[in-house]
């Protein structure tokens, strides 16, 4: 990737190909960062990095996936850059991971009260789901918002996290189940589930 000016071809290409998957990074993005402004900063950042790595693109992969490793990668350069401690960085990635990989525990607590939890899902407005998400670890925040969001296979997925498939697959079922905690209040208080107690 260069600094270098962009040629007339690059901006053609980079406008023909990537230009109209932009809705998509900036809903990621700000998904990611719970902030409108941020989300903004972080979907241009990216698209100017994209553009500048356009040439590298090749046509019969992924645009999507693509553009969401660079996505990636630029948000963790501006973590680093803010927080200016690398290390500290990597050891809390690390322990999130750890966490997020660990096989017991995989249920939610409120999982026996969301009879249908996919179409249950769907009722909540963006906000609210985006709130819910931010309260995640950011690990299985980048898993859902890939699988769940963005409708990715769990194989490209692996691929721009950079982490085995089965971590994808036990990231993502864990992180519904986390999910659906978070929201759990919300859903009882619109009548969608039932409490224990009530259901006693």
């Amino acid at each position: 990737m260069h600094n270098g000016a962009i040629s007339d071809a690059q901006a053609q290409r980079f406008k023909q190909l990537a230009w109209p998957l932009m809705p998509m990074v900036l809903r990621t993005a700000q998904y990611l960062t719970r902030h409108n402004q941020q989300g903004e900063d972080l979907a241009q950042a990216t698209m100017i990095k994209a553009m500048r790595a356009i040439d590298t693109y090749q046509d019969d992969t992924n645009l999507k996936a693509w553009l969401l490793t660079i996505l990636r990668r630029t948000h963790i350069d501006q973590l680093r850059a803010q927080r200016n401690k690398p290390a500290q960085v990597s050891v809390s990635s690390e322990v999130l991971e750890l966490a997020a990989d660990n096989p017991q525990d995989s249920t939610g607590q409120f999982d026996e009260q969301w009879t249908e939890p996919e179409a249950l899902m769907s009722r909540f407005e963006d906000d609210a789901v985006i709130q819910a998400m931010g309260e995640l670890p950011e690990d299985i925040r980048w898993t859902l918002l890939l699988v769940d969001v963005e409708q990715l296979e769990h194989a490209e997925v692996a691929i721009i996290l950079n982490v085995a498939l089965g971590t994808i697959k036990s990231r993502t079922h864990r992180g519904r189940s986390m999910l659906r905690d978070r929201l759990h209040q919300l859903a009882v208080q619109r009548g969608w589930v039932s409490t224990r107690e009530s259901l006693a």
